[in-house]
């Protein structure tokens, strides 16, 4: 099999399905065999007998049931092994957002440019709002000076180092090499997963791909972002995370936390969290005195402290 594509559904089947659909458009001229994976991570709202009967109806997807939410890693997992360990595993692996709609070329572009470039290990495409709009869906590796840059939110040391923040912007407007891509659209060569292994379940959602891209870019594998294959994103289509004036989720950061501890140590950690508070509250301050909007989730800065001081000191 070419193409294993995975749509991974927690308690959104028609968006899901409306995913399915736009996957079977791009995937349909792909020689050398597909299959769309549709992986319900334990929804609970109806969505298994909704799904199961959609997707019943269709040859080229099949159905799986994980029995439990583990987050999205281990959703995309639990088909992923499945795949590696059958006797027609697929050369690459296409993760699609269950609110993510691929242009009809999209996963083509995506396998032809990894076909025609070996060292290639990753590949994501452009995202896009349903309004046209980018989505900032580059990066870079987080580190401790994107920490004090995203803390302190000050212009001009944006201006100064603005290679070392996380997002890439202006997004490309060309093909290519990044450190790290969201995971809305993204094709991964099996014999990356084969070396560095699958998605560490860790994770329960966030900084799981960032933490792949950056074993397979140990083991030499480069990650490129292509701007020719062009997705439409809703964007935080289970999560809500949208919403500025909800908190962030705890699983946030935990997720942070274990990717700079188990890329960095502790030492490094602290010292990131430190550097990044602090400047929370700097800008806190200033933009109180300023009248400045504060763009950060509700309460970010007290959440931020509690989790990764009070509740899980250094």
């Amino acid at each position: 099999m070419k193409i294993l594509a995975i749509v991974l559904n927690y308690k959104t089947p028609d968006m899901t399905l409306d995913a399915v659909r736009a996957a079977q458009k791009a995937l349909a001229s792909i020689r050398g065999g597909y299959r769309i994976d549709v992986v319900d991570n334990d929804s609970g709202d109806g969505s298994h007998e909704q799904l199961l009967e959609a997707c019943a109806a269709w040859d080229d997807v099949e159905y799986l049931q994980t029995g439990h939410n583990g987050g999205f890693g281990s959703g995309n997992n639990y088909a992923i092994r499945r795949a590696l360990e059958s006797d027609d595993p697929p050369e690459f692996i296409y993760i699609l957002n269950s609110d993510a709609f691929p242009a009809e070329d999209a996963v083509e572009e995506l396998l032809a440019f990894l076909e025609s470039h070996s060292h290639v290990g990753i590949a994501g495409s452009a995202i896009h709002g349903v309004d046209g709009e980018p989505h900032l869906t580059a990066f870079r590796f987080p580190s401790f000076t994107s920490e004090v840059l995203g803390g302190f939110q000050l212009g001009a040391l944006q201006r100064l180092l603005p290679e070392r923040e996380v997002p890439i912007q202006p997004m490309p407007k060309r093909t290519q090499r990044v450190d790290w891509l969201a995971g809305a659209s993204m094709m991964i060569r099996r014999e990356v997963l084969e070396q560095v292994g699958l998605f560490d379940e860790t994770f329960f959602l966030y900084f799981e791909e960032t933490d792949l891209c950056r074993r397979a870019s140990l083991r030499g594998w480069s990650c490129w972002y292509v701007v020719e294959s062009q997705v439409a994103h809703i964007g935080h289509g289970s999560t809500g995370l949208k919403d500025k004036s909800k908190p962030m989720p705890k699983y946030w950061f935990d997720s942070r936390r274990h990717y700079f501890r188990k890329n960095h140590g502790r030492a490094y950690t602290w010292a990131a969290n430190t550097a990044h508070a602090i400047g929370l509250a700097t800008f806190k301050a200033r933009s109180g005195i300023q009248g400045k909007p504060d763009h950060n989730p509700s309460g970010f800065w007290s959440d931020f402290v509690r989790y990764n001081f009070v509740e899980n000191p250094p």
